[in-house]
């Protein structure tokens, strides 16, 4: 799988494409705060598990475009900082 785990979360998941400099800004500010993510590089992926994928994101991102960020049930899609980091503190509590 070219999913790439940081300390598995089900609750934070980034869909990501391996050369966007966006996708790697958010990887670094949830690295940055010590939270667990999943990344998943779309880019990676082949065949049912690239179509699943690609179907699942549409569901939460009709735009299919990339960072797409899942926080609990919310989802962030581009480099949003304040929104992100909006979203993580609700999802951690504070």
């Amino acid at each position: 799988m070219a999913a790439n785990s940081e300390t598995a979360s089900p609750s934070i998941t980034l869909y990501a494409l391996q050369t966007c400099g966006h996708c790697k800004n958010i990887k670094q500010l949830l690295a940055a705060r010590g939270l667990a993510f999943k990344t998943i590089y779309v880019d990676m992926l082949v065949g049912d598990e690239r179509n699943d994928t690609m179907r699942l994101i549409k569901r939460i991102n009709p735009s299919i475009s990339f960072p797409t960020l899942q926080v609990g049930d919310r989802t962030i899609v581009g480099f949003k900082k304040e929104e992100i980091e909006k979203a993580l503190d609700a999802e951690n509590g504070g």
